[in-house]
């Protein structure tokens, strides 16, 4: 059924019948098209391509192997030296994937497509009208505007020829701005007049420019009068006396729950861009080529053993990474792939062998497309006896609606036993806009997060509608293999049993007055000693001093409930209502840039007092103290003081704490539901451009399990009982030497070496760190200080559930120590938050 020939019919033979369509050229014409009839006020008859991979599933070799072609035949035609300096241009949506491969066989070319999708942040370099298209407008948008300001030739790509409308617009609006010599036209098929042609001829010869065409065959389209007329009246015919095909309609239950999907991570190579939408270089080309291997590998190994018939199937403008995936596939297995792509062109849909589109699955956009939502296509896919189907989308493509019922994988699962989704990072190019956008006011709950609004300010921007989640030994993998870093994913949201809530709330009782004792006495130092702090930018002298008041600013999220908590502690003794606000810091690429711009437009940077739950080693310490250096260095305003306060301090990496006691801290036991209902921030390049905000999830499903506020109350029931203890504690650390020892450093260097672990990244010290790694990673052991007594009991509760073995220690500076270690995980990460390799 997806070839130009069904059961000896030709698959235009039910449109040329019927409309009178007739295809004037050999048979190598008929061989590479069929023809259908198109919902669309601007043409009836649509030719569909039988080797482009949109419409029909083909061969990849196929497909790949005629842009090839088209490529090399353009490079004998510029000869060595014009072929050097040319650079690629292909049309979205149809022939991204055939201009990308076109480059390919022209060899050393840089390529750019055009796009249907605006990109914040990224000026367009032109644009120019499709007027028969579904969708007319097209934008450039390198991230080099340089690309399209060359002297060399410009080889433009279309999958067919048709009028020369487009190309026509295309050179015009180009060469406006950056005149050159010589076009090339490529095209599948050339199906001009002689009129079409004779234009074209005459708009070279006034612009002063050269322009030849390669086409793989030439022909014309004979159309009856009033074809489009009559083309309307029988798609309407037959859309109101035929019954919509069967995989319009919902399927049977039966066969949709058949269809079982796996996530495959593919680990495409960080930075390197999905497709031509910005520009693919060279340089990009040979990075895609040494790496097609391995993530083709992994795309094998999730295929079912008896799939015999293998669908790839790409998204819209993505064509080219599924092509050359599908193509690596196809090489190296012994299933029959076929390769084909989703499209927004609307066409009708006849179950006929003379027919070109014989089935189509229907579903809504899911990529939130800037001209709104509306129905998108997968053709001749139903039927086609496909054992499993690979769908490859960018990840600004993977929401929730291309998840949700009557989805697209929910529409594939109907016609597969099997599917498979393959995630490509969306490339974010670098800002080329002159100056950044403003940057949007913080985000506050109940919106975002289940504090209440007047408590923190979220400088952070909300992704809750991304799905970032991923099972914890996949997630581990994917930073293991190749450079996946911890923030570009969330581990699955830990829900406590009812033993472990029970255990929280004994902590929380028996513990609230000291953790209040201990939110007082850091606040009173932090008041104290802020007239000390920074002094190297802002307002000057004495009426400064006597104007500040600190700016709270939490690490998130483990520093932002102790943010609230000072707050709150700064309201009750003293009547101050002090702002808070929470950031992202991301272990190995720093402090949140865009933040820091935002509070120093807002505040004076000496004003801002960074807030963090606890210390272990001091990596966070250190890492922000080089982020702020950074910053400064890269032109950003001066003054912020990288000094954090913390609630404890075991690790004696700072000298602004309220206690150095290593004890338990309840608001550690729990994720989210102790955290505002807010995941961990979350850094990824096709998510976060340059001029964003980290992003964070708002986790609103769990609000029944959330006990965020009532751990605040809890604690700051406790402040008038704890006044007289704070204010000794705060004049005993005001007078005493506070001055960082670094001595929970050296001790986990020690840990490190008498466990045989020989890297201290892999051992986290203290109550707060040792219950991350419980709830989120694969721990090896846990050392205990001997006789540690309730402070653990959550640590042991969770040992016993994940079979981790606790060890009692003498000595031990911690109360107790988390080890994970290489060889029995794969994902421990080092102090740049990449793997750590045995």
């Amino acid at each position: 059924m997806n070839n130009a020939v069904n059961d000896g019919v030709w698959s235009g033979t039910w449109v040329a019948e019927r409309l009178g369509v007739e295809l004037v050229g050999g048979e190598e014409l008929t061989g590479l098209l069929g023809l259908a009839l198109r919902r669309n006020p601007k043409r009836a008859h649509l030719l569909v391509s039988n080797v482009l991979g949109k419409h029909v599933p083909q061969s990849p070799a196929v497909v790949y192997g005629h842009g090839l072609a088209l490529g090399r035949r353009v490079r004998d035609l510029l000869g060595e030296g014009e072929a050097g300096s040319a650079v690629v241009l292909g049309y979205a949506e149809t022939a991204t994937g055939l201009g990308h491969s076109v480059a390919d066989g022209l060899g050393g070319a840089p390529y750019l497509h055009s796009t249907r999708r605006p990109v914040a942040g990224v000026a367009p370099a032109g644009g120019f009208e499709e007027s028969h298209s579904h969708a007319t407008s097209h934008l450039l948008l390198p991230e080099d505007p340089a690309l399209l300001a060359g002297g060399g030739p410009l080889v433009l790509v279309d999958d067919e020829f048709s009028t020369g409308n487009t190309v026509l617009n295309t050179i015009g609006d180009l060469h406006a701005r950056h005149p050159r010599e010589r076009y090339v036209v490529v095209a599948l098929v050339d199906m001009r007049s002689a009129a079409d042609t004779a234009r074209l001829d005459d708009f070279a010869e006034r612009i002063g420019a050269r322009i030849d065409l390669v086409a793989t065959a030439s022909g014309t389209v004979r159309l009856p009068d009033d074809v489009l007329g009559k083309g309307r009246e029988l798609v309407a015919r037959h859309e109101r006396t035929s019954a919509r095909t069967p995989a319009d309609r919902d399927p049977a239950p039966g066969p949709r729950d058949a269809g079982r999907l796996t996530r495959v991570p593919l680990h495409w190579p960080r930075g390197l861009p999905d497709g031509g939408r910005h520009g693919f270089t060279p340089a990009h080309r040979e990075r895609l080529e040494r790496a097609l291997p391995a993530m083709a590998a992994r795309l094998a190994e999730a295929l079912p053993a008896d799939a015999r018939r293998v669908l790839v199937l790409g998204c819209e403008e993505l064509m080219y990474a599924p092509l050359r995936l599908a193509s690596e596939l196809e090489r190296t297995t012994d299933a029959e792939v076929r390769y084909s792509t989703t499209t927004r062109s609307p066409v009708l849909a006849v179950d006929d062998p003379g027919y070109a589109i014989r089935t189509r699955l229907v579903f809504p956009a899911h990529d939130d497309p800037a001209d709104g939502p509306g129905e998108r296509y997968a053709y001749n896919v139903a039927g086609g006896g496909f054992d499993a189907v690979v769908a490859v989308v960018d990840s600004a493509a993977d929401t929730s609606r291309l998840h949700a019922p009557g989805g697209l994988l929910d529409r594939l699962a109907a016609h597969t036993p099997h599917v498979l989704l393959a995630v490509v990072p969306s490339y974010v190019p670098a800002r080329t806009l002159e100056s950044p956008p403003m940057l949007p006011e913080p985000l506050r709950g109940p919106a975002f997060s289940s504090y209440a609004p007047e408590e923190v300010g979220w400088l952070l921007q909300d992704l809750s509608e991304v799905t970032l989640e991923a099972p914890t030994e996949e997630r581990e993998e994917a930073i293991q293999s190749g450079g996946a870093h911890y923030a570009e994913s969330l581990p699955v949201e830990y829900q406590p049993s009812a033993q472990y809530q029970e255990l929280f709330q004994t902590a929380l009782e028996t513990s609230a007055a000291r953790l209040a004792r201990a939110v007082g006495a850091v606040t009173e130092l932090v008041l104290a000693e802020l007239p000390l702090r920074g002094g190297r930018g802002g307002r000057t002298g004495v009426a400064r001093e006597q104007a500040r008041r600190p700016v709270l600013v939490s690490l998130a999220r483990a520093g932002t409930p102790v943010g609230v908590l000072m707050r709150r502690w700064a309201a009750f003794r003293h009547g101050l209502e002090l702002p808070h606000y929470a950031v992202s810091i991301v272990r190995g690429r720093g402090i949140d840039a865009n933040a820091l711009r935002w509070l120093a437009a807002h505040h004076d940077p000496a004003d801002v007092v960074f807030v963090d739950g606890w210390t272990g080693k001091g990596a966070i310490t250190r890492e922000l103290a080089q982020a702020i250096e950074e910053f400064e260095a890269k032109g950003g305003a001066p003054g912020f003081d990288p000094e954090i306060a913390v609630l404890a301090d075991p690790g004696a990496c700072v000298r602004t704490y309220g206690t150095r006691e290593d004890f338990l801290i309840p608001s550690a036991c729990l994720n989210s539901t102790v955290s505002g209902l807010v995941s961990r921030t979350v850094l990824r390049a096709d998510l976060v451009g340059p001029d964003d905000f980290h992003g964070a999830k708002f986790y609103r499903e769990l609000a029944g399990a959330d006990v965020s506020v009532a751990f605040l109350d809890a604690v700051s029931a406790r402040f008038p009982e704890v006044v007289d203890d704070v204010d000794t504690a705060a004049k005993e650390l005001l007078s005493g030497d506070r001055t960082p020892t670094w001595a929970g450093w050296a001790a986990v260097e020690r840990i490190s070496e008498e466990y045989g672990i020989h890297d201290v990244n892999l051992v986290k010290p203290g109550v707060g760190e040792t219950t991350r790694v419980l709830l989120r990673r694969v721990p090896w052991k846990i050392l205990a200080r001997t006789g540690a007594g309730a402070d653990l009991d959550h640590v042991r509760l969770l040992a016993e559930q994940r079979g981790v073995p606790v060890e009692e220690v003498d000595g031990l500076p911690y109360t107790c120590v988390g080890l994970i270690h290489p060889r029995f995980t794969r994902g421990a990460t080092g102090a740049d938050g990449r793997a750590v390799t045995s």
